[in-house]
């Protein structure tokens, strides 16, 4: 299946949005995440590079588990890394600050 083509990011994260739709999947992400984030600062401050690494699994994992086990649908990863990544940080702040549900009500995601 072809990856979709997107003008700018603001499309992309438009489309990003909507492939987290179920509340579900949008919570392991946004967990994956942080716990990514986390074990990233960790490694920084302990001199660990294999924690960076543990980051990387974790992050990903959480979230691609989502899209397999709970949304259904492919990661939007594998065809946009870097808006991707962008939008999982995005997403992510969004959720710890109360502003993702008027960006899901933006993108036609019912919250």
């Amino acid at each position: 299946m072809a990856e979709p083509r997107f003008p700018g990011y603001a499309d992309f994260w438009l489309y990003y949005l909507r492939q987290h739709a179920r509340p579900r999947t949008r919570l392991v992400h946004g967990a994956g995440t942080l716990a990514g984030l986390a074990l990233l600062g960790w490694a920084v401050l302990a001199g660990q590079p294999w924690l960076a690494a543990a980051a990387v699994l974790v992050g990903y994992g959480a979230a691609w588990a989502s899209h397999l086990f709970i949304e259904g649908n492919r990661p939007a990863t594998f065809g946009h890394p870097l808006w991707s990544l962008a939008s999982d940080l995005r997403m992510a702040w969004l959720m710890l600050t109360g502003g993702l549900t008027a960006e899901l009500r933006r993108a036609g995601v019912a919250d």
